[in-house]
Order: structure tokens, then C-alpha cells, then sequence
């Protein structure tokens, strides 16, 4: 069973990508909670 080289050519930029836009859009989330629980406790 042979994995065709064109399938991961095509494949690797696409996973690179949705990596790393998943890793910026959970690090902007995690973010917006610290401060939410952040503006709940000084209150």
C-alpha cells in the first residue's frame, strides 16, 4: 500500500494552516476568558 506523494504535497500546507489559524483563534479565546474573569473578580 503505497501513499500517493501528491496526496500529502497537497494535503501538508492545508493541516499547516488550519493548525495554525486553530492555535491563533484558541490563544485570542483564552485570552477574552482571562480578562472576563479577570473584570469578574475586581468587581
Amino acid at each position: 500500500m503505497d501513499l500517493d506523494f501528491r496526496i500529502v504535497a497537497v494535503l501538508s500546507p492545508i493541516l499547516i494552516a488550519a493548525s495554525w489559524a486553530g492555535f491563533n483563534i484558541f490563544r485570542a479565546a483564552l485570552g477574552q476568558v482571562q480578562d472576563l474573569l479577570n473584570k469578574n473578580n475586581a468587581t
